[in-house]
């Protein structure tokens, strides 16, 4: 791939399905951000079978990825996260998670939704932050874009989807009020929503009507 400059080769290996290590300096003595991409190595797609992907999903387990990341915790340590992800998506997901990294944007807990019976509601209740679940969109038969491994939803109870100034969550009821900014909430300017609009995601928390904050996806929806 002589040539080539070496972001656009980067993607080109996600592609193709490369394994990647993607290490990046601390600057001035800081910490290190660091991050894997790889196809699923059997231990996570045997917890993934049958919980949140199944015969009949619009992809299939060996288009998808599992990115593991370093990133910050809400007590100011480093903390190792994995998201899994559609495999073209991958270069975009590590792009946001360096920018998150060096901003020390905090982000509680980052695991697959497997560990919550792929209940996007237990999932929430953890504040966890995830990516691929093979499910249709609420109260629809329409496969959600989670269920493409091309949308994630970060820090869901200080992001919580919004609906007639009201949340299913009680822990983000303080979390309706945007005007009030605290330590990991999504803000139009602020660092999380900068990092996905630079890779061109598109957030929820634009939509018109109901508004979901936690959520960022490839296409905007």
């Amino acid at each position: 791939m002589a040539g080539i400059p070496r972001l656009r080769r980067g993607f080109l290996l996600l592609a193709a399905g490369a394994a990647l290590a993607v290490p990046s300096g601390g600057g001035a003595g800081g910490p290190a951000f660091s991050a894997t991409v790889r196809p699923l190595d059997r231990v996570l797609r045997a917890s993934m079978t049958g919980v949140s992907w199944r015969r009949g999903c619009p992809v299939a387990l060996v288009d998808l990825r599992a990115v593991r990341a370093t990133h910050w915790g809400f007590d100011g340590g480093i903390r190792r996260g994995t998201l899994v992800v559609h495999r073209t998506a991958a270069a975009e997901v590590v792009a946001v998670l360096r920018r998150l990294f060096a901003e020390r944007f905090p982000i509680r807990r980052m695991v697959p939704v497997d560990a919550y019976g792929a209940s996007d509601f237990r999932s929430i209740e953890a504040d966890n932050t995830s990516a691929f679940n093979c499910r249709y969109v609420d109260g629809t038969t329409r496969w959600s874009e989670h269920a493409y491994g091309r949308a994630i939803d970060v820090n869901p109870i200080e992001n919580p989807y919004v609906s007639r100034g009201r949340t299913s969550h009680t822990a983000s009821a303080l979390y309706v009020d945007r005007s009030r900014h605290r330590p990991g909430m999504a803000l139009e300017g602020g660092a999380l929503v900068r990092a996905f609009d630079a890779v061109g995601w598109g957030w929820g928390g634009r939509w018109s009507g109901d508004r979901d904050y936690q959520h960022f996806s490839a296409d905007g929806r």
